[in-house]
């Protein structure tokens, strides 16, 4: 990956949106080559996929918490059934399984309080082989999906 590569990476995570005449444009290529390049970032799975950023609370899903987990056990089959069962809890939005303690971190997004109350009673406490939910509440996002730095080489 070069600098033309790295730049159109970081053009990208700025605005996906851009056509391919205005990414080839902003990085000094014609369409043809530009366009080339980024078939490959895609093909070779530097580029993951395209999306847009939706604001939880215009969802009525503003009420984010932080859950840490604690596993009463590790073992592989306890592990595959947490895993598996937590994906699909659709509150959840973003899931680390982590070295040390805790053994996972969770983030979660609810309504308000009362909804995430529900949610750690009746479906986090249950999964497979949890023994302790630790919930931080996020008052406010001060980094938030900061793009990757694009100007370190490999």
């Amino acid at each position: 990956m070069d600098r033309i590569d790295r730049k159109i990476l970081a053009l990208l995570e700025a605005d996906g949106r851009l056509t391919v005449t205005e990414l080839a444009q902003r990085v000094g290529l014609t369409p043809a080559p530009c366009h080339r390049r980024l078939r490959e970032l895609e093909r070779s799975g530097v580029i993951r996929g395209y999306r847009a950023v939706v604001d939880p609370a215009a969802l009525g899903l503003g009420f984010e918490v932080l859950v840490s987990v604690t596993m009463d056990r590790e073992d592989a089959g306890t592990i595959t059934e947490f895993e598996r069962s937590l994906a699909t809890v659709p509150e959840v939005r973003h899931a680390e399984r982590l070295f040390g303690d805790p053994d996972y971190l969770v983030r979660v997004a609810t309504a308000d309080i009362a909804a995430y109350q529900r949610l750690r009673d009746e479906k986090l406490a249950t999964l497979p082989g949890v023994q302790r939910l630790t919930s931080t509440i996020v008052m406010k996002r001060v980094v938030n999906e900061r793009p990757f730095p694009m100007d370190r080489p490999r």
